[in-house]
């Protein structure tokens, strides 16, 4: 096959990019809406969603759960546990609810998108392939 009929890894890698971070707020507020944790405890089932490979990174979780706390999406408060260090329980609030309830609009609505996408391309350019062939 010729370069222009297969993407490479490297490709594939450029259009991943972004991808971890865009899909991160919707991911935590869904994490929180199945019951509230840990940012270590969300960290290990972040990567159940499909948006991140491996373990998401703590750092940028935990940027992104102060400012969803910052925006009134979240709560938390330290518990105090008899043994080892406070840690910190997050937990979603109603506006938290309200906006995974948008970004699951707009994930739908993407997906209607992508799919009518993928049928044009395999009604139209797929035959094209199949009658050069």
């Amino acid at each position: 096959m010729s370069r222009g009929n297969m993407a490479t890894s490297k490709d594939s890698e450029k259009l991943h990019q972004g991808k971890r971070e865009r899909f991160m707020q919707p991911s935590i507020l869904l994490g929180l809406c199945i019951e509230p944790s840990y940012g270590y405890q969300l960290i290990q089932n972040l990567q159940d969603f499909g948006f991140v490979e491996g373990q998401a990174p703590p750092g940028m979780i935990y940027r992104h759960l102060r400012q969803l706390e910052e925006d009134g999406l979240v709560l938390s408060e330290w518990m105090m546990e008899e043994t080892g260090p406070a840690k910190r329980m997050y937990q979603l609030t109603d506006e938290g609810r309200e906006m995974l309830s948008i970004w699951i609009e707009y994930m739908e609505k993407q997906a209607e998108t992508l799919n009518a996408f993928v049928k044009r391309y395999r009604d139209i350019c797929s035959a094209k392939s199949r009658e050069r062939g």
